[in-house]
């Protein structure tokens, strides 16, 4: 067949055959099980020595936490290593091995699963008492290899390395400056209260005003000198106002600029790409004498009733508005129990009537019930399973009515004063509380319903997994420092120890990952003072680097969005409002390929061959 210049793809109403329907909808769960793979392994920290099982994480009062037996974990990384190992495989033999050559994410990504193969090994061979695991610093990149975005943001961040390290360098030389100057000018006799908290020495001098950078020591920083003379404040204003305001939002400005080019140049190649794969699949399928078209996977039909009421209450209850009053409903719950919290906040346990709490959330419950009823009625039980937020307000009912039914045989019917004494493993208030939390949770069901872009999922989840990357390299630094803790100790005012600080610590992954995000000062933290180079680089990663994409990326939307509604009618920014993908972002600048560069491409491409 000859390549057409011009070829006008015709609208047919043809339904795909029932073999390719089979083979998207086994491609999609393989996806999905490569997805859940990648969870698990990540997932594994939890349980893995030391295990983060214990209901505190203060070391007073913290019991031996449960750990798994040897070969628990270790079996099931394994299973997800011989997946990563198939997924490697396969992608192998589809592309080549000539473009197998080129690709440096599957290169590094045979050595990732080796390496963990291979630490892996070592840790069953000394009987899982391997204190360094290798191969936990190496699992994040079983996300980023799965993730195109990921990988288009790092590409990004190189880019912008060189300019970024202009200024981190004009910053340092700020810092250094005004350490200096404030060494000289709070010098030890004259200002003893700002000498001995801030300005000591060189370490303590160039972390308080680090600090400072961030505001989090602000005023504290300068209260003592301040209290003496208010003109030492100028000191403070002229470093914050040249490093806060000037320098941290010219990062910001570097990044988001380099971010929108890179980002647009990506969207161009991505739409050129998206067009190129489209006429090639035409021409290949025109060849074969078939036209397949690209779909979307359909819901179940909905069952047929031949009753006229049945009818009826499917057309309601399938409606798009009795969502719309379900979250209504889940609202005046949440509403509803909050308000009971409050009245009751002054109140002891004993002091509590839980009759009208367990009244509203019977009430609420057969609500729920009889939704979740209805709604398998209108689309029946495969239509039902088939909404993801069906089964996770399905689920959560269930919950509800088996523990609702729980109290009832446990405690009787509620009556007014209703407060029996306490039967079985929970008191009354506790499953009552237990039914409150659950209630709390199912009103996440309007999350769908809330327009987020799509790219908003991975600048929440890099700065969590580069926790999960910079947190074992303290675990020796919180070993050394929280061993040996005795009750009868004077504390000072403001320290760790008298701000009651015993749970934030890295004695397991989960209470690691919380106190980095809680962004704890590095000065609650004992000896050796090289714990501050570790915050100094946590701080880098997630405050200047991560926090400043996310900022490019609103202030991204924000032009987009305002440009709108300069050019556009208020109808058209209305009917636009909803619509997320990042290529519409660029919609004005991207250019759409011409006829003539898509059978350039088709041509040239080596793997496919047009005759």
């Amino acid at each position: 067949m000859t390549v057409k210049p011009t070829i006008t793809l015709p609208v047919l109403s043809l339904k795909p055959s029932r073999g390719f329907c089979v083979i998207v909808k086994r491609l999609s769960v393989l996806l999905r099980g490569l997805g859940l793979t990648i969870a698990v392994v990540l997932m594994l920290a939890f349980i893995e020595r030391p295990s983060s099982f214990s209901y505190t994480s203060d070391p007073r009062f913290r019991p031996p936490p449960w750990e798994p037996p040897c070969g628990l974990t270790e079996g099931i990384e394994i299973v997800c290593l011989i997946i990563f190992a198939i997924d490697l495989t396969t992608k192998s033999y589809l592309i080549g091995w000539d473009e197998f050559r080129k690709c440096k994410w599957l290169i590094v990504y045979i050595l990732a699963v080796s390496a963990s193969v291979i630490d892996w090994t070592l840790t069953l061979s000394m009987y899982c008492d391997q204190n360094l695991r290798v191969r936990r610093l190496i699992r994040p990149f079983f996300l980023l290899q799965n993730s195109s975005l990921m990988k288009k943001t790092l590409k990004c961040i190189k880019r912008t390395l060189p300019e970024i390290a202009s200024v981190i360098l004009l910053l340092a030389l700020h810092l250094c400056l005004f350490t200096m100057i404030g060494m000289l000018l709070f010098a030890k006799g004259e200002h003893n209260g700002e000498w001995e908290t801030y300005f000591r020495d060189l370490p303590t001098s160039l972390s308080s005003l680090l600090v400072l950078l961030t505001t989090a020591n602000n005023p504290d920083v300068m209260i003592p000198a301040y209290s003496l003379n208010r003109g030492y404040s100028i000191f403070f204003i002229l470093f914050s106002g040249f490093g806060t305001y000037f320098l941290m939002n010219l990062l910001t400005a570097i990044i988001y600029n380099q971010f929108r080019g890179y980002l647009l140049m990506s969207v161009q190649a991505s739409i050129l790409r998206r067009r190129l794969g489209v006429r090639a699949a035409f021409e290949v399928m025109s060849c074969q004498g078939r036209i397949f078209f690209v779909f979307l996977l359909q819901h179940p039909p909905k069952p047929e009733y031949n009753s006229p009421l049945l009818l009826k209450l499917q057309l309601v209850f399938s409606h798009y508005y009795v969502m719309i009053v379900g979250n209504a409903v889940a609202l005046a719950n949440v509403m509803c129990i909050c308000t009971i919290l409050v009245l009751d906040s002054e109140k002891s346990i004993a002091e509590r009537d839980d009759y009208y709490m367990e009244v509203i959330n019977c009430f609420f419950i057969l609500y729920y019930l009889m939704e979740m009823s209805l709604k398998i009625l209108a689309f029946g039980w495969r239509g039902y399973l088939s909404y993801r937020n069906n089964i996770f307000d399905g689920l959560l009912t269930f919950c509800l009515l088996v523990l609702q039914i729980t109290i009832f045989a446990t405690y009787r019917l509620p009556f007014p004063k209703w407060n029996p004494a306490s039967r079985g493993l929970m008191s009354l208030w506790e499953m009552v509380r237990l039914v409150n939390m659950l209630i709390v949770v199912r009103f996440l069901r309007i999350i769908p319903d809330i327009k987020v872009r799509k790219w908003c999922r991975w600048v929440v989840l890099v700065p969590s997994f580069s926790i999960y990357v910079i947190r074992p390299l303290y675990i020796v630094m919180s070993n050394s420092s929280m061993e040996n803790i005795t009750i009868n100790f004077t504390m000072e005012c403001g320290s760790y120890e008298q701000l009651g600080y015993w749970p934030n610590n890295f004695d397991d992954f989960a209470v690691g990952a919380l106190l980095l995000s809680l962004a704890l000062p590095a000065r609650f933290f004992s000896p050796p003072r090289w714990s501050k180079v570790y915050f100094v680089s946590w701080w880098l990663t997630s405050s200047v680097m991560w926090v400043n994409l996310f900022v490019a990326l609103i202030l991204e939307n924000f032009i987009y969005k305002w440009d709108r509604s300069v050019t556009c009618s208020v109808a058209d920014v209305e009917r636009t409002g909803y619509e997320t993908t990042v290529q519409l972002m660029f919609r004005e600048q991207i250019q759409e390929p011409t006829e003539e560069e898509l059978v350039t491409q088709l041509h040239q491409h080596p793997h496919l061959h047009l005759s």
